[in-house]
């Protein structure tokens, strides 16, 4: 049997409007393109005010530039302008302080950085220390001293109460300085930022009034921190 001329050689699939938009759907898991990049890292931290844009102005360009704005509007429109700027100021360095209170790594300080130093921060929080009334004891000596220059017999006593204090705060701090060194040295082994200055940092700390402590504590008094 002759086939037609022009016909195909196998059969045809004919697809229907359910099969286009089968088709034409998107797979599982698919993202549409968003038509611009993703902003890196330090992009955001700019973006956000954590760090200096090294492309944008100069001191000098920014004045200039401040100063031209300045001429460009009304004296009630400066000072409209001036108001929104220091209160979106306030706002990002409230924003910025309460992230660094809370111990997010971006917003630290060098001296802070890194999992040794908060561990360190954590072995001291879950402590109690005599350090921790180093500024209210420097106050007391500080009026005793005022009252010494009235009464010399007050004054010797003091003074010697004063300076048993002083050994006391002194013969402490070294002592929780190797503890923190030894309690860092059995968690990171072979770490190298063991010594005199995690010691001093540890201390530092510990002789701040818990309240007053930057980053705030993340752990509460008597918790297990090894």
């Amino acid at each position: 049997m002759l086939r037609p001329t022009g016909a195909p050689l196998y059969p045809v699939h004919v697809t229907t409007s359910s099969e286009d938009k089968q088709a034409q759907a998107p797979r599982k898991g698919y993202t549409p393109p968003k038509g611009r990049p993703t902003p890196t890292r330090a992009e955001q931290e700019i973006a956000r005010g954590v760090r200096r844009d090294p492309r944008g102005m100069s001191d000098a360009q920014r004045y200039q530039h401040r100063k031209e704005l300045k001429k460009s509007m009304s004296k009630q429109e400066w000072k409209e302008y001036k108001r929104e700027e220091r209160a979106e100021s306030r706002k990002r360095n409230q924003e910025i302080q309460a992230r660094m209170s809370a111990g997010d790594e971006r917003y630290l300080l060098p001296r802070d950085k890194g999992e040794v130093r908060r561990f360190v921060r954590d072995w001291v929080d879950s402590r109690r220390f005599v350090n921790e009334l180093v500024m209210p004891a420097a106050i007391v000596m500080l009026v005793t001293l005022f009252v010494g220059m009235y009464s010399p017999s007050f004054a010797q006593v003091s003074s010697i109460v004063a300076m048993a204090v002083i050994v006391i705060f002194a013969i402490e701090g070294v002592w929780l300085g190797r503890k923190a060194n030894n309690a860092v040295r059995l968690k990171f082994p072979g770490t190298t930022e063991a010594g005199f200055g995690l010691g001093f940092y540890a201390y530092s700390r510990a002789s701040q009034p818990r309240k007053w402590r930057t980053p705030k504590p993340q752990v509460s008094r008597g918790a297990k921190v090894s």
